[in-house]
């Protein structure tokens, strides 16, 4: 079956620490952390797209826009979870998937905290 794939891409800053195996907490620091949202379609509509880019990518800013310029520790997502990259990245799907219209899917959100290093959530 044919598949069509839509990318949104965003940024955000934020600062975070870690609580590492033995319970103690990594130094405070930040990262410019860049967003990619892959979204996914079964077919085109009547004017031949999957989605309209601009009301998938109203909604990935809304979502990352909630994460920018914070300390995750002190959010409400991340109260008793760690703040990683991963749970970031499952974050960002939950908000982002509530509500899509039933043509379009999000099929995966991977988080990048630095160049090299992301992490990738799909349910």
């Amino acid at each position: 079956m044919a598949t069509y794939e839509l990318t949104i891409e965003s940024e955000f800053s934020a600062a975070h620490r870690l609580r590492m195996y033995d319970g103690a907490y990594e130094p405070l620091h930040g990262h410019n952390w860049k967003v990619e949202c892959y979204f996914e379609a079964d077919r085109l509509d009547e004017i031949g797209v999957a989605a309209d880019f601009t009301l998938l990518r109203d909604r990935v800013l809304r979502a990352v826009g909630e994460l920018h310029d914070t300390y995750l520790n002190d959010l409400a997502p991340f109260a008793g979870v760690n703040p990683s990259t991963e749970n970031v990245a499952r974050h960002l799907y939950e908000r982002i998937a509530v509500g899509l219209a039933s043509t379009v899917r999000l099929r995966r959100v991977r988080v990048w905290e630095a160049a090299g290093c992301a992490a990738s959530y799909s349910p």
